[in-house]
């Protein structure tokens, strides 16, 4: 009787060339064996001793990545960041779960982990923040909305109960009490006030212009702007407005018209910051007439 080998011989090639083996040593890593195909090694990381399959390609053609040592890394930026690793996003390979102090599951993108880890930002719980403007908008007598609808981040939408009104504030106005409601309120808000064009001729001669809102346009000029009484300043045209916070909206508008369209226009702050007590807003007299044609347009629509 003839004595044959039952050994079932292996589906796929296990020899390993030397080549390979001085490639992965230059990579930091250690060949084991061949695994699960023709085309993948099983590597032993010199760093952390632990192992992973790699395809052959991969090894010869790029570095490797040790998959333990990018997850260690992970671990230690969020505890960096004083927060908990809590798994990778299976729908997303840029995100990951992390647990807050506070106990709440967030999701953030491994970079902003990093970044929050160096020191160079700050990672929040949504849910905590939520809670916290809306205990700030309690103790002022308001309710939170939600974020800015105009898509300012310093700024908040809030309901005042005792009135129903519904309005914007710098979410630093609502912790500090620095406002009033524009519906109720006896502040300048709800005050009658007035958009303005003034003029400065500095002492070099230059001519500025400046556009702003007061209730009382003459003592914004007078007592608040000038560091110097006898500085050339006049009045060139004031429309009145019905609320202070109508004219702040529509004093924000023009600025953000004449930023956006009149750039060359904008005088820099460090002309006029020996004479006046503001740092921007300020334009070169070219710009008065398209100012003057803005105020012109907005008293239309306050008269119709």
């Amino acid at each position: 009787m003839n004595n044959s080998s039952t050994a079932t011989p292996a589906a796929f090639p296990l020899t390993i060339h030397p080549h390979w083996r001085a490639a992965a040593e230059a990579k930091g890593f250690g060949i084991l064996q061949r695994v699960k195909d023709r085309y993948h090694l099983l590597l032993s990381c010199h760093t952390c001793r632990r192992t992973h399959a790699s395809k052959i390609f991969v090894l010869m053609n790029s570095q490797p990545q040790c998959p333990h040592c990018i997850q260690d890394r992970w671990q230690a930026d969020a505890e960096a960041a004083g927060l908990q690793w809590a798994g990778r996003d299976p729908q997303s390979r840029h995100h990951s779960f992390y647990i807050a102090n506070c106990g709440h599951r967030l999701r953030r993108q491994f970079e902003l982990i990093k970044r929050a880890a160096a020191g160079i930002c700050d990672v929040r719980c949504e849910l905590c923040q939520q809670q916290k403007e809306q205990e700030e908008a309690e103790a002022q007598g308001w309710e939170l909305i939600g974020t800015d609808p105009d898509g300012n981040q310093n700024y908040r939408l809030y309901r005042h109960p005792e009135c129903g009104h519904e309005q914007r504030v710098a979410r630093a106005n609502m912790q500090t009490g620095r406002f009033g409601c524009g519906l109720c309120g006896e502040d300048w808000p709800a005050a009658p006030s007035h958009l303005y064009a003034m003029q400065f001729k500095l002492p070099n001669g230059t001519c500025l212009v400046k556009l702003g809102f007061s209730r009382n346009p003459d003592s914004r000029l007078r007592h608040q702007l000038l560091k110097h009484r006898d500085l050339d300043a006049k009045i060139l045209k004031t429309v009145p407005m019905a609320t202070g916070q109508l004219a702040l909206q529509a004093e924000k508008r023009l600025h953000a018209k004449l930023q956006a369209g009149f750039p060359d226009q904008i005088a820099p702050p460090e002309l006029y910051s020996d004479a006046l007590r503001v740092r921007s807003e300020v334009y070169f007299a070219g710009a008065a007439q398209v100012i003057f044609a803005m105020l012109d347009a907005i008293k239309a629509e306050e008269d119709s």
